[in-house]
């Protein structure tokens, strides 16, 4: 089997894997500035695969999927359902936000023929996709978010995509080991070991609680995908009355679609009818910004979305909080925040004096919970990719007997 990594490798974004010359896993897209493709490019200068197999709908896997349909080629496309959703809801933001602009690599045609090749699939389902056998198994990560088993017949590889070992209120972990002879693993969290997630959502609520009895407001900034929905949960399983606002919107509609492929559908849709959705109408988000509430909004890093409304609203008072609710990467508003005290939203320089908190509610294994899963491949070479460390956790991992490399950006690996 033959393996040419065009993104993920020794960093987070663009993922993209190179099956036989053939099957592409993923294509994904690293929001930078400017924002950055796999290797090789696009619009006929990128891979041409015979088909295309997606792990999970988050934009460092799928955001560049409509560019590869911009020719002629019209390779299938398999993911699960929601995934499909995702990618198109993802698709079709990247042409509000920057459409007709070298920052957006496709077209609104595109993304329509997205929906003329796609393939949907369910959980433990073989397919044949580019002439390989592919199996899809829950990942435990966001709702239909899948290892992906491929088979050509001499070699079983399992691409683990994003995954999470322990359970969320969203979705359970995974406990899927298939079989494999090669295994290429996420590395994320690899440096990191998770405060228990019981304690996290302990510590959150007090926290959300004491501001709200002291007649504050809360800020929650959150990814729109997963953590905006994992929020609705926790705050319904406490009776913490909370809005909605962003693309989490449309995404929790969505998601409600599949109770399958959620931990609990009905938890998911109590937490819809305790959430009220905003419409942004008519000064409704400065008027909400006034109220003791809980606001969970996009974007998760302050670098856009209806967050920009919220914060120069409530960041003088210093009984009101603003609670991070994942990693906020280098060079972000959110990370400048945390750090600094202070952070450039929608073009104003804020000194905050509202209280800024940071919480752990992350949908990927850490360092423990990697090993757990790895340790079923003791025997098993490791590739590792998707991770600001490979090389560092491949070492740490051959240390411990295993068979591990991490692949440079660009490399091909013959397995």
């Amino acid at each position: 089997m033959n393996l040419q990594f065009l993104g993920g490798a020794g960093e987070v974004g663009r993922s993209a894997i190179l099956v036989n010359d053939s099957l592409l896993l993923d294509f994904g897209m690293k929001t930078a500035d400017p924002p950055q493709y796999p290797v090789g490019g696009l619009r006929g200068g990128g891979p041409a695969p015979d088909a295309v197999v997606v792990s999970h709908g988050h934009l460092d896997h799928v955001g560049s999927i409509p560019a590869l349909l911009s020719g002629d080629a019209r390779p299938p496309i398999h993911w699960t359902p929601p995934t499909e959703e995702l990618a198109l809801t993802l698709a079709r933001d990247t042409l509000k936000l920057h459409g007709g602009t070298p920052r957006c690599p496709f077209t609104e045609e595109d993304v329509r023929r997205v929906t003329e090749v796609a393939e949907r699939h369910g959980y433990r389902e073989t397919f044949e996709a580019a002439g390989h056998e592919v199996t899809f198994f829950n990942a435990g990560h966001i709702p239909g978010s899948a290892h992906v088993l491929v088979d050509d017949g001499e070699t079983r590889l399992l691409y683990t995509g994003d995954f999470h070992t322990e359970n969320q209120r969203l979705v359970s972990g995974t406990t899927a080991r298939p079989d494999a002879d090669i295994v290429i693993t996420e590395s994320t969290y690899a440096d990191v070991e998770h405060d228990p997630r019981d304690g996290v959502e302990e510590r959150f609520v007090e926290s959300v609680k004491t501001t709200l009895w002291e007649g504050g407001t809360v800020v929650v900034p959150a990814f729109a995908i997963g953590r905006t929905q994992e929020l609705m949960l926790v705050c319904a399983a406490h009776d913490i009355d909370c809005y909605v606002d962003g693309m989490g919107k449309d995404v929790t509609r969505m998601i409600r679609q599949y109770p399958e492929f959620l931990r609990d559908g009905e938890a998911m849709r109590r937490a819809k009818s305790n959430a009220r959705f905003v419409t942004g109408r008519d000064g409704q988000r400065k008027r909400i910004a006034d109220q003791q509430t809980v606001i969970i909004t996009t974007a998760g890093m302050l670098s856009g979305g209806p967050a920009m409304t919220y914060i120069p609203e409530i960041y003088a008072n210093p009984v009101n909080k603003i609670c991070f609710s994942g990693y906020q990467v280098e060079g972000t508003p959110g990370r400048q925040l945390l750090e600094t005290g202070s952070a450039e939203i929608d073009d104003r320089h804020l000194r905050v004096s509202a209280q800024v908190e940071s919480y752990d509610f992350s949908a990927h294994a850490d360092s423990g919970g990697l090993r757990d899963f790895l340790s079923d491949y003791e025997d098993t070479p490791l590739l590792v990719n998707h991770g600001d460390s490979c090389e560092w956790f491949a070492e740490q991992l051959r240390d411990e007997g295993h068979d591990a490399i991490a692949p440079e950006l660009g490399e091909t690996v013959d397995v």
